[in-house]
C-alpha cells in the first residue's frame, strides 16, 4: 500500500501570512457584529458563556468581545476563541469576502498524488473545522475531496512524538508508512522520532533565507511540492 502523505498547512501548502494578515484581522473586525447578530444562538452562546465564566463572570457581551479580540492579538490558542473564529470565518468564506490561497505547486501535487492512489491527510494547529473551511474554499476551488483525514492539536502538540504515533494509529498505518511534510524543523523532529518519514518544505515566499545543511537537522529539504517523490522519499 502506498504511504499516507500527511501535510501541515501554514508555510507548507499555504502562506504563513494568510492566517496572520487575513484571517485573524477579519475575525477581530467581524466579531462585534457577529456576536450582536448571533449571540443568542445556542452554539455561539455556549462559547461566549465559557469565556465569561473564565474571566470572573463578565455579564456584557461587549466585554467578552474585547477579551476575545485581545486573545486574537496575543495569538492565544483557546478552544472558545478557535470555535468562534471558525464560525466567523465560515460566514466570511460563504459571503466570498475572501478565499484561501493554496500554493499552485501544492494543488498540482496533491491532485496528482490523489489520482495516483496516495492517501492524503492534514495535521495543523488550526482547528479541524478551520482546516476544512480553508481547503473547501481555496482559490483553486474545493480541495476537500482530496483528503481522507484531518487532525489538529486535539491529538497532541505538534512537537511531541506521541502526537504522530496517535495519528498513525488513527490512520491505521505504521508510522514508517506515513510521510510528513512541514516547514517547522521541530515538528519534523517529533514525527521522525515517532518513526515517520519527513520532508522540510522550505519555501522562499515564507523563508527568504534558505535553511540548508545543519539547519535541516537531517530532514530531506524541498522548496516546492513538485520536488517531492513520495515513492522514494
Amino acid at each position: 500500500m502506498k504511504p499516507t502523505i500527511l501535510t501541515d498547512i501554514e508555510g507548507t501548502t499555504s502562506s504563513i501570512s494568510f492566517v496572520k494578515d487575513v484571517l485573524f484581522p477579519y475575525a477581530r473586525q467581524a466579531l462585534p457584529g457577529f456576536v450582536r447578530a448571533r449571540g443568542n444562538e445556542p452554539e455561539v452562546r455556549h462559547w461566549l458563556d465559557q469565556v465569561a465564566m473564565e474571566n470572573g463572570g463578565m455579564c456584557q457581551d461587549a466585554m467578552i468581545v474585547e477579551t476575545l479580540q485581545g486573545w486574537i492579538d496575543q495569538d492565544r490558542k483557546h478552544t472558545a476563541l478557535k470555535a468562534l473564529q471558525g464560525m466567523v470565518w465560515e460566514a466570511g468564506y460563504r459571503s466570498r469576502d475572501f478565499t484561501a490561497p493554496v500554493y499552485p505547486d501544492a494543488v498540482a501535487a496533491l491532485r496528482r498524488w490523489d489520482e495516483a492512489g496516495y492517501p492524503l491527510a492534514v495535521y495543523s494547529s488550526g482547528s479541524v473545522p478551520a482546516q476544512r473551511l480553508l481547503f473547501g474554499n481555496s482559490d483553486a476551488g474545493d480541495l476537500l475531496p482530496l483528503f481522507d483525514a484531518f487532525f489538529d492539536t486535539a491529538v497532541g502538540h505538534k512537537r511531541e512524538a506521541d502526537s504522530y504515533r496517535g495519528i498513525a494509529r488513527s490512520l491505521g498505518r505504521e508510522p514508517a508508512d506515513v510521510l510528513f511534510l512541514s516547514d517547522v524543523v521541530e515538528e519534523l523532529d517529533a514525527a521522525r522520532d515517532a518513526g515517520m518519514r519527513t520532508v522540510l518544505v522550505d519555501r522562499r515566499e515564507d523563508y527568504p533565507q534558505p535553511r540548508t545543511g545543519e539547519a535541516t537537522n537531517g530532514h530531506a529539504r524541498v522548496e516546492r511540492f513538485t520536488d517531492i517523490d513520495p515513492a522514494t522519499t
